[in-house]
């Protein structure tokens, strides 16, 4: 009897023992958790809805598992990781300082004006209509011939600045610290997280280094094309990379990425449907659709709403508009009010009132207008259209003229051609006439001019073109004022 009683006592102390450590187990999680999202409310739903989700896709028992490879998380950053409202988005406060302050740089009387809008606009948010895409055109023109280091340099140079609005604070530490802990949180759940962002790239790139756990590679955003510092107008297939060269921005705008943009961008650049996306607008609606729509794995979209107006600049009443249309929408709703213990950090103030007009006063005035009279030098092109080996003509007349208004449209953006009759004797007397086509180019270049006519060269088989290059002063005359 007393040998049952004892083996009871063991069993039972072995399940309270068990139980203990289960309980100490679940309670060390749970503590864990609570340090990660320590600048959340516990109560947050949206905190509660992140957790639970993340718990199961990441348990290999459950149904929900996630393998790791696919375990990708994408996020958008103004608004969503960073600041958005101080007083307007930081590439608008970046281009600003370009055209307005920046002494390096000088705007023409068209970048000059858009500069003055942008300052004009930023406090009362009246930009006009597609702003999105008038700031991409631009500043792919005011950053345009920057080395990456240059531009590198030039976004750290406003990013130690004070941010406009707020005390205790600057522009490169403006990040909403509960987010961040959410990129450490499904980092350390083997989650990979992209930037996904309408932002320049290069700019993002600067702005998270050193601030959120996020590598360079794993940043999507606006971008412009590149090349070499000597490329000049050759293309990259004819370009050789050489010690003299560094990799340059130009003024081609590829893509602004926004809205389906960010679909077609994730799809390219990461190849594998997202199952976490997080945003705060409608420019992200479309990722957020993409990463629940038609989805393998379980999947989850969060949208985080400006509701606070006592430590940010938030808007209360537009912010519960946007909650029920992201609630019926199918998203997780991210409350900054609400869910937050704090935005920025205990030391950040804000103040209510903005330096910004004063900082950004200039009394600049444009670049040379591009109608005002300048020098010039003026192409001509003596374009046979007899074949090489043959001496008979490659086209009709109407058929030469055709073709070459082709390839020019195509390289310039205006053009002027005569027609022109030749002839010359060849070694055994024979006369041979020619119907030639004189081509007059201005406001180009030579390597433009070289491009074109190895077109021309090939379409009409010829052996050369004359090019003649001729100084010329050259003035857009609009009549007497």
């Amino acid at each position: 009897m007393k040998k049952t009683m004892t083996a009871l006592m063991a069993l039972m102390l072995a399940m309270l023992l068990a139980l203990a450590g289960a309980t100490g187990f679940a309670l060390a999680e749970a503590a864990e958790e609570e340090d990660i999202f320590e600048s959340w409310n516990e109560d947050a739903p949206a905190l509660k809805a992140l957790v639970e989700y993340v718990e199961a896709v990441t348990d290999p028992s459950s149904p929900d598992y996630i393998p790791p490879v696919d375990r990708i998380a994408t996020f958008d950053m103004d608004g969503t990781l960073c600041a958005e409202l101080c007083p307007t988005y930081l590439e608008y406060y970046l281009l600003a300082n370009r055209i307005l302050t920046d002494p390096t740089y000088q705007p023409d009387a068209e970048m000059l004006e858009f500069g003055r809008m942008l300052r004009d606009c930023a406090l009362d948010k009246s930009f006009p209509d597609h702003m999105d895409m008038l700031h991409a055109i631009h500043a792919a023109k005011a950053y345009a011939g920057m080395t990456l280091n240059e531009f590198a340099d030039f976004v750290t140079r406003q990013l130690v600045r004070d941010v406009d609005g707020f005390e205790g604070m600057t522009y490169a530490e403006s990040f909403y610290v509960p987010m961040i802990e959410v990129v450490d949180y499904l980092n350390e759940n083997d989650f990979k997280v992209y930037i996904c962002s309408g932002s320049d790239r290069f700019i993002c790139r600067t702005y998270v280094e050193g601030m959120v756990d996020i590598p360079f590679e794993h940043i999507i955003g606006m971008d412009v094309a590149l090349e070499a510092t000597n490329q000049g107008d050759a293309d990259g297939l004819d370009y050789v990379y050489s010690s003299n060269d560094t990799v340059v921005r130009t003024d081609r705008l590829l893509i602004k990425n926004l809205k389906m943009n960010k679909v077609t961008q994730i799809a390219q650049e990461i190849g594998r449907q997202p199952v976490l996306s997080f945003g705060n607008s409608s420019g992200d609606v479309s990722m957020h659709n993409y990463t629940l729509f038609d989805n393998c794995y379980r999947s989850a979209a969060f949208m985080l709403i400006a509701d606070d107006e006592v430590r940010d600049y938030g808007n209360a009443e537009k912010a519960q508009g946007l909650r029920e249309k992201w609630e019926a929408a199918g998203f997780n709703v991210i409350s900054m009010a609400n869910d937050w213990k704090t935005i920025y950090g205990e030391d950040v103030v804000k103040t209510g009132s903005f330096h910004w007009l004063e900082d950004l006063a200039e009394d600049r005035t444009p670049a040379e207008d591009d109608e005002a009279q300048s020098d010039d030098v003026q192409y001509v092109l003596y374009l046979g259209t007899n074949d090489k080996d043959t001496d008979k003509p490659v086209f009709t007349q109407a058929e030469a003229i055709d073709m070459a208004r082709e390839i020019l449209i195509r390289n310039f953006g205006g053009y002027t051609i005569q027609e022109a009759y030749g002839g010359w004797i060849s070694d055994d007397d024979t006369e041979f006439r020619e119907y030639t086509l004189v081509i007059y180019l201005s406001d180009t270049t030579e390597e433009k001019v070289h491009a074109a006519a190895d077109e021309l060269i090939e379409a009409f088989h010829q052996s050369s073109v004359m090019i003649q290059a001729n100084p010329t002063r050259t003035e857009f005359y609009g009549g007497a004022a």
